[in-house]
């Protein structure tokens, strides 16, 4: 699983700190291309957070190119 982090005291959203920790464990070679990531629900009770958050997360780096979601 890949190493994800959050800080509840910054300011910055979930949202973004979520999709900050994925594109770097993408950036330093965590996360390899094709492979799966843990389930929303499970990111998000690792994390303390709300599933819609790591959703808006995972859309967020989907519209960047950075993930393909397949069913």
């Amino acid at each position: 699983m890949i190493s994800v982090k959050v800080n509840k005291a910054d300011p910055t959203d979930l949202y973004e700190q979520v999709a900050a920790e994925i594109r770097r464990a993408i950036a330093e070679g965590e996360a390899n291309p094709g492979e799966r990531l843990p389930p929303a629900k499970d990111l998000a009770a690792v994390l303390g957070v709300n599933t819609n958050t790591v959703l808006r997360s995972l859309r967020l780096l989907r519209d960047e190119g950075l993930l393909e979601f397949r069913r």
